[in-house]
């Protein structure tokens, strides 16, 4: 299954579980273990060299709010996600802080062509400080997430107490995930039992 750092990103407030909201970038050392999961260390930087500290865990949280209202804008007519409807930052301010945060990063294209191969380019970055690095990584990934075609095809999970956007792997698909699916079966048809009795159709 594809992985997208946004949506990892956006996935860091979820269900606990127990019919609350868990937040895996609560702490420093849930921001640092979330980071080395996610595998997403700037380029040249060896795993266990990157030391998260606060200032990376709220300017990381920052960057999620705006990526979860961007995705809020993206599903909508459709309800966002409940975890945080009720604070979302605007789309203009989203945008502004999505844009800010990947600009932070001056990257640069270079060209390799070996003598038996064919060219390939890539970016290489003039900033030195690793956290802005990251925080511009998972920015400019947010924009190739929602300026790509993925984002017509992004959800918020319907099922009773998720809080989970998705993206789509086939037309029907409503929940993020099959226990999801099975929660909210159960819960139509708790419903609709409840629906019967009240009315006095049910079987005795």
């Amino acid at each position: 299954m594809e992985r997208w750092p946004a949506l990892e990103l956006a996935s860091t407030i979820r269900h606990d579980g127990d019919g609350g909201v868990t937040d895996d970038l609560a702490t420093v050392q849930g921001t640092a273990h979330w980071i080395q999961e996610q595998g997403i260390l700037p380029t040249g930087l060896p795993a266990g060299e990157l030391a998260a500290d606060e200032n990376l865990r709220l300017g990381i949280i920052e960057l999620r709010q705006a990526v979860r209202a961007l995705f809020a804008r993206a599903v909508s007519p459709a309800p966002p996600s409940p975890a945080d409807a009720h604070r979302l930052m605007t789309a203009d301010q989203a945008l502004a802080h999505l844009n800010r945060a990947a600009a932070r990063e001056p990257v640069v294209p270079q060209m390799d062509w070996p003598v038996e191969g064919v060219p390939t380019a890539r970016l290489l970055s003039a900033e030195i400080d690793p956290h802005v690095r990251l925080v511009a990584a998972l920015a400019r990934a947010a924009i190739d997430f929602l300026s790509g075609p993925q984002r017509t095809r992004l959800r918020s999970c319907t099922a009773p107490r998720c809080v989970r956007y998705f993206v789509q792997s086939h037309g029907r698909q409503e929940w993020c995930k099959p226990s999801c699916g099975n929660r909210a079966r159960a819960a139509r048809h708790y419903r609709r039992q409840r629906t019967a009795a009240d009315d006095g159709s049910a079987p005795s």
